[in-house]
């Protein structure tokens, strides 16, 4: 069964092979051990912090691990906070008019203003998923969880929230974004700029990006195209959070133009959906010998098919969610089977916070 988890101290050198799959313009997540123990104390820090009552520094990285094997083959996170150490910025794409009354013109200019906006606000981020995993609705489980615990624990959080996404690019790194505008400025690669953002160097990004607005149209076609498109690989990612009511309100990456998504917690699905209910676990001898072969196959129908739900625990430094399928409604309690529950650290009668995982 596949399990969402918060990263442990353990997962070091699991966190540092997917670090190293992840490519040019994944920033949350670089392969430089160092760096990702520090992130791993960050964020154990982060759980074990207790009575949180507003959001501030804290980091929950949390993780995709197939308990089968005990293999780590995805990654999510939250940063409950941005830009309060360190600026953050973004370009907002808005529009100059500009006009004659005497030459009868009238002209709506697109432009791109550097502004930090997103300062203080929580964001999703740190997605990614092994390739060889990418199916059985994982990606959706990875990325959906996320809104399980903030709907538990909306204190760590801001009221809105919003993700960044990966912009274009191509095989080699090259951000046609930022070979058409950033490279004017800053003079060095892509691939440079965004390591050093990813160390937490982006007093460059003020001292060298222009304060005043970007026209849009004097930008090469190349980049005009790819301004607030996201990288292939990122396409899926991109889906599934507009189907939880993330929206595009013209914030784009200043290096290579990904869109910002946004939405107010509130609002998104799996948060103003999600419900508590009571665990009933079915005994693992539930069903012995003596069963009949119909009473078998009725029970293993209901557990295997109908419609997938999201359930995760209501606890902070021990938090668990995964998938399960069932045909038959849901009530005041859901039934979950002693593996379920033990992938769960729960007991009996214990509540759970279920929804379900897309009705769409």
């Amino acid at each position: 069964m596949m399990v969402i988890r918060p990263i442990c101290q353990d997962d070091l050198s699991a966190l540092y092979r997917l670090a190293e799959k992840t490519g040019i313009g994944f920033t949350s997540l670089v392969s430089d051990e160092t760096r990702l123990q520090k992130k791993i104390n960050r964020v154990v820090d982060s759980f074990n912090k207790e009575n949180v009552t507003a959001p501030h520094s804290e980091d929950y990285l949390m993780v995709l691990e197939d308990s089968t094997t005990g293999d780590i083959v995805g990654t999510c996170g939250i940063l409950a906070t941005v830009g309060l150490d360190e600026p953050f910025y973004s370009y907002h794409l808005g529009t100059i008019t500009h006009a004659s009354r005497e030459l009868g013109v009238h002209n709506a200019v697109p432009t791109l203003i550097l502004n930090n906006d997103f300062t203080g606000f929580s964001e999703i981020c740190t997605l990614f998923l092994e390739e060889e995993y990418r199916h059985s609705k994982n990606g959706q489980l990875l990325s959906k969880a996320r809104f399980m615990f903030m709907a538990q624990f909306p204190e760590r959080f801001t009221e809105k929230v919003f993700a960044e996404m990966r912009g274009v690019s191509d095989e080699q790194g090259v951000s046609p974004f930022w070979e058409s505008l950033g490279r004017h400025f800053f003079s060095i690669d892509f691939k440079e700029a965004d390591e050093l953002t990813s160390q937490g160097n982006k007093q460059f990004i003020a001292e060298l990006m222009p304060n005043n607005p970007v026209y849009v149209n004097l930008l090469p076609q190349a980049a005009r195209e790819v301004l607030g498109k996201v990288h292939r690989n990122t396409q899926p990612a991109k889906r599934l959070l507009e189907q939880e009511g993330f929206r595009y309100e013209n914030y784009v990456d200043i290096f290579d133009g990904g869109p910002s998504l946004e939405a107010r917690v509130q609002d998104i699905r799996a948060v103003r959906d999600s419900r508590i209910y009571l665990a009933n676990i079915e005994p693992a001898d539930t069903l012995n010998a003596s069963d009949s072969t119909h009473k078998k196959s009725t029970q293993t129908d209901a557990i295997k098919e109908g419609r997938h739900y999201l359930v995760s625990n209501t606890k902070v430094a021990d938090f668990r969610c995964i998938l399960i399928q069932r045909s038959a409604p849901i009530g005041s309690h859901i039934t979950l089977t002693q593996e379920e529950a033990e992938c769960l650290h729960i007991i009996h009668k214990e509540p759970v916070r279920v929804v379900e995982l897309s009705p769409y």
